[in-house]
């Protein structure tokens, strides 16, 4: 009965943060707003534009989500498509 409660405590907890409770492998939710956000003053390096296809490069957040990042601009960089696959790596 224990361990039902305390599971029942830790999922009611997951659900603000946007982590789906029927989902082990579950994704924090992004903001979508944010990322517009932060390409609209910060334009793709490779084209310089806010719209469309950005080749070569992601939007990274600097401190990851899984580890209390905000999913604000604040914390999003351009990082090419090769610092992306390495800093996965450690993450």
């Amino acid at each position: 009965m224990k361990a039902l409660a305390l599971l029942t405590i830790l999922l009611t907890l997951a659900l603000p943060f946007g982590l789906d409770a029927g989902d082990a492998s579950a994704k924090i939710k992004r903001s979508t707003a944010a990322r517009y956000q932060f390409i609209k003053v910060n334009p793709c390096p490779s084209t310089g534009q806010i719209k469309g296809a950005c080749p070569g490069y992601v939007v990274d957040h600097i401190v990851p989500l899984k580890r209390g990042g905000a999913d604000h601009p604040d914390n999003m960089q351009w990082q090419t498509r090769e610092q992306a696959k390495e800093k996965d790596r450690w993450e």
